[in-house]
């Protein structure tokens, strides 16, 4: 909300439609999302409307400066399946993507600026999209989604491969961790820590020597 209603530096009606259209479109994802997975999977679920709503987002912020709320809308009713049917492209192809941030954030990005091509409407920013008379709009949209995925591939490659060579020669392995450490989890291979502490014993098991004494003394006195 804050980066799409903060890009019109101002409070003013582009600020607060700005704002409005995010927030439908986020709503509207996260409820497609769910009820698409309902339908594929048999269950909605609580991750699956989140991550829904963080598409919504994503898609609507190309154009939340250029869309109405109907526009809003079905940039959020389309994203959210298109996203999801995204992350499913790592599944296919085999390339890693724990997070799924090119699922939701590079699928969802390129569908919200062909959807602004689409639906920018000439009373919220003033350019017109091919919905309202200007299909020019959307041919302009896809070069400069071209472009964008161009630039962004180059110089991730200027940044990764070096990093790459200078990580074999300096420690025998690239920015690629180890199986090893992959299966430890990055967490604990990388730095040290986890965010789980004692991970749970498996269901039904408990050893009591891992029960310190007092708390066995403490037991066996309440049964006392």
């Amino acid at each position: 909300f804050g980066f799409n209603a903060g890009s019109a530096v101002a409070a003013n009606n582009a600020a607060g439609m700005a704002m409005m259209v995010t927030h439908i479109s986020a709503s509207t994802a996260g409820m497609s999302w769910m009820l698409l997975e309902w339908i594929l999977t048999g269950k909605p679920s609580v991750l699956g409307a989140v991550s829904g709503a963080i598409s919504g987002l994503v898609v609507i912020t190309p154009g939340s400066g250029y869309v109405d709320q109907t526009g809003a809308f079905l940039c959020g009713l389309t994203g959210g399946p298109v996203c999801y049917l995204g992350i499913q492209l790592k599944h296919k192809l085999g390339y890693d993507d724990a997070l799924d941030a090119f699922g939701v954030h590079g699928i969802g990005g390129i569908w919200g600026g062909i959807m602004t091509g689409l639906l920018a409407h000439p009373d919220v920013g003033g350019a017109p999209g091919a919905f309202y008379g200007n299909p020019a709009q959307l041919g302009i949209q896809i070069a400069g989604i071209l472009f964008t995925m161009a630039y962004s591939f180059i110089v991730t490659m200027l940044i990764i491969v070096p990093l790459d060579q200078i990580l074999k020669a300096t420690t025998g392995i690239g920015i690629r961790v180890s199986k090893e450490a992959e299966d430890q989890g990055l967490d604990i291979s990388e730095h040290g820590e986890s965010m789980i502490a004692h991970p749970a014993p498996p269901p039904g098991h408990f050893d009591v020597s891992k029960v310190p004494d007092t708390a066995v003394v403490a037991i066996g006195n309440d049964n006392a």
